[in-house]
């Protein structure tokens, strides 16, 4: 299919037919046209500031934006819809899943093209087809397989969706010869089906941006929404985006996110299990940025604290909600015992946000609603806390970058190995949403999964009995792990030999990969390309 300048090198189905309109993927190229470039040069711009890193230069915050942290300014209001987070549920664009996310009882959902969801064509524009269906009011479905009837209750949660990273492209479709950006797709294709029914309903187009590392692609967002908003004829600040913050340069510039977005941007929120992942990939190559065990690096670390202390603080200054973490704990309906220190440990974590501040949270399963309202409601009578300021922090550039304390032992190396094989092989099958030893895991926790153990192995890091983490320790476990899997039934069991073979590239490459997701989605197109010949 191709319109002007824009191909689309997939099948477009009937079904697809009405996402992919001609006026539709014009908006799109018309996007792509104006600031594609500028996107591929700001991401060159990433490469820079890690050569800057690994030859031994730390954040900072910045001083040519002194004047914006010190001046007196605030963000745009938020609209009434989104006055009250105090709990979202994020999930794939999956047809049931997005109904009974909009029905599950949260203030809002984020429909997620990111983490959440493996960038499968069919994935992608379904997807598309479903937040259309769920933005019109009209979405519906019926379980094949049992004849169960799904549909959306007249109340129900406040949509926002999540794009794709600005690292990420759509190889389906080509502006001009190239890969359009798939944020901008996903974006755009939202923005333009749906801006206006969601408008008549009282809500708007509202969306999360992932991945942001630096205050000019803030920049580059603010200037797509303007741009999009004109084009469409909407007045501006109707679109209205809540910036995820998991990246350590990021923190350092909230400020500068804010302002660069005041016009839209509703809010922060701690995106800590990519933050974490990010903060081990940007020094991945020092010494003495050597993190312990994944399960050693929570929120009671002092870095992060840190991070979310002074993201409340930042949003609360500038009049911008700040959103705390995922839960990512799934009920245990097989074991009470299990299910009860699950629960516990949400509300734990769910008390620290609420009393710290933040001014709603986010889980991953309806089950721990409830475990969630009720916290952030005994500490929050109101919509939100905004006028909680936590004068009383005071953050530096030295408690952001406080390493963890902790051992690195065989069965943190092992539950690397594990989580990543099996999360991997789950992505590869067209599951980016997995639960995994009772957790709903997203591409996140793979991510830090296989930086942890690139980076013991690239420094020889010890373990607590004194074994150094080298290639053969590392490649026999590997092979352990593997030979336990083979006798396990799980989701993308058939896609386990393309799993170990990536998963052992990322770990035992002498270059350190950006994203998994990017190989990853390499494969899946080759998938995609072998069904269709």
């Amino acid at each position: 299919m191709q319109h002007a300048d824009i191909t689309v090198t997939a099948t477009v189905s009937p079904d697809f037919a009405d996402i992919l309109g001609s006026d539709a993927l014009s908006f799109v190229a018309e996007v792509e046209r104006k600031f594609g470039a500028r996107r591929r040069e700001l991401m060159a711009a990433r490469e820079a500031v890690q050569k800057k890193l690994d030859g031994g230069d730390l954040p900072l915050f910045l001083p040519e934006t002194a004047d914006i942290r010190r001046q007196n300014w605030k963000v745009r209001p938020a609209p009434s819809p989104l006055l009250k987070r105090a709990v979202e549920i994020t999930g794939p664009v999956d047809r049931k899943m997005v109904i009974n996310a909009l029905n599950s009882g949260a203030d809002c959902f984020m429909a997620d093209f990111e983490d959440s969801s493996t960038p499968t064509w069919e994935n992608m524009i379904q997807g598309q087809v479903n937040l259309r269906d769920a933005a019109h009011g009209t979405i519906s479905y019926v379980n094949p397989a049992n004849g169960k009837a799904y549909a959306l209750n007249a109340d129900h949660a406040v949509l926002l969706v999540r794009p794709r990273g600005l690292h990420m492209v759509e190889k389906h479709v080509l502006v001009g010869g190239r890969p359009v950006s798939a944020g901008f797709f996903d974006f755009a294709l939202f923005l333009w089906h749906n801006a206006e029914a969601l408008l008549k309903k009282g809500d708007g187009p509202y969306f999360y941006l992932p991945k942001m590392e630096h205050y000019l692609e803030a920049r580059l967002w603010e200037e797509v929404i303007a741009f999009a908003e004109d084009h469409m004829g909407l007045k501006r600040g109707t679109v209205r985006v809540t910036v995820l913050i998991e990246t350590i340069t990021a923190a350092f510039q909230m400020d500068e996110i804010l302002y660069e977005l005041r016009d839209h941007i509703v809010g922060l929120n701690c995106g800590r299990w990519d933050y974490i992942f990010n903060f081990i990939k940007r020094f991945a190559r020092r010494p003495d940025f050597v993190l312990p065990d994944r399960g050693a690096v929570g929120m009671d670390q002092h870095f992060l604290k840190s991070y979310s202390q002074l993201l409340i603080q930042t949003c609360h200054k500038r009049g911008a909600h700040a959103m705390g973490g995922m839960a990512a704990q799934i009920p245990i309906k097989t074991d009470e015992a299990l299910n009860a220190a699950a629960v516990a440990k949400v509300r734990t974590d769910k008390e620290r946000e609420a009393l710290s501040g933040h001014d709603g949270t986010w889980v991953a399963h309806p089950g721990l609603i409830p475990v969630a309202r009720e916290v952030f409601d005994a500490v929050m009578p109101g919509q939100n806390q905004l006028s909680n300021l936590r004068e009383d922090v005071s953050v530096t550039a030295e408690d952001l970058l406080t390493l963890p304390k902790g051992a690195i032992t065989e069965a943190g190396v092992r539950s690397n190995i594990n989580v990543g094989l099996l999360y991997i092989a789950a992505w590869l099958s067209g599951m980016g949403c997995v639960p995994i030893h009772n957790l709903m895991e997203d591409a996140a926790t793979a991510e830090i999964s296989r930086t942890q153990l690139w980076q013991w192995r690239t420094h020889g890091a010890k373990l607590s009995d004194g074994r150094t983490i080298d290639d053969a320790l590392l490649g026999a476990m590997i092979d352990e792990e593997v030979t336990k899997l083979e006798g396990e039934t799980f989701i993308g069991r058939d896609y386990l030999a393309d799993a170990v073979a990536l998963f052992t590239c990322l770990v035992m490459d002498d270059e350190l990969e950006e994203f998994l997701t990017r190989p990853a989605y390499e494969l899946v197109m080759d998938y995609e390309f072998a069904d269709a010949a």
